[in-house]
C-alpha cells in the first residue's frame, strides 16, 4: 500500500496515538508516534443528500447498503448519536474497516471504531475507513478516512 500524505486542512482534527510495543525482554522501547491524517467526507455527503432532496436521485439509489455491511453494523457498529439523514430514525451506526499490509487475514475486516483506529495506528501505512450505516433504511456513506504515518 502506498503511503498517502494529505495536506493539512484548516480546522481538521489530527488525532495522535502513541503506540508502545514491548521488546522480548519486557522493557518498552522508545516511543513511536503515529500521526493519523484525516480525510472528512462531509461535503460529499451533503452534496449527495442535496441531490436526493431535489429529486435528482431516488431513495433506492442512496439507500443501497450491502447485506454484509448491514450485518456488521448491527453487531459491531457504535451508535452515531444522531439520526439518519435520510429516514430520521435513530438507527445510524458507525463502523470501521482497516487495511494494512501487515494485517494478513484481518485486512479489510470490520472493527469497532476505536479498535479500528488503534489497529491502523499500529500498522505501517495503515488506513482506517469509518462508514456510517443506517440499519433501518440501508443508508450508507463513507464518513472519514484515517491514514497512519509513523514519525520517529
Amino acid at each position: 500500500m502506498a503511503r498517502v500524505q494529505w495536506p493539512p486542512m484548516p480546522g481538521a482534527r489530527r488525532p495522535r496515538l502513541v503506540v508502545r510495543k514491548p521488546s522480548s525482554n519486557g522493557h518498552t522501547p522508545s516511543r513511536r508516534r503515529t500521526h493519523l491524517g484525516v480525510v472528512d467526507y462531509t461535503l460529499a455527503k451533503r452534496a449527495l443528500l442535496r441531490e436526493w432532496r431535489r429529486g435528482l436521485l431516488s431513495r433506492l439509489e442512496i439507500c443501497d447498503a450491502h447485506p454484509e455491511l448491514l450485518r456488521a453494523a448491527r453487531y459491531l457498529g457504535a451508535d452515531a448519536g444522531r439520526p439518519c439523514p435520510v429516514c430520521n430514525q435513530h438507527e445510524l451506526r458507525l463502523l470501521a474497516y482497516v487495511y494494512a499490509d501487515g494485517m494478513r487475514a484481518n485486512n479489510g475486516r470490520a472493527f469497532e471504531v476505536q479498535e479500528g483506529l488503534a489497529l491502523a495506528a499500529q500498522q505501517r501505512a495503515g488506513a482506517c475507513y469509518v462508514v456510517e450505516v443506517c440499519t433501518y433504511c440501508n443508508w450508507n456513506h463513507l464518513s472519514e478516512a484515517f491514514m497512519a504515518r509513523s514519525a520517529g
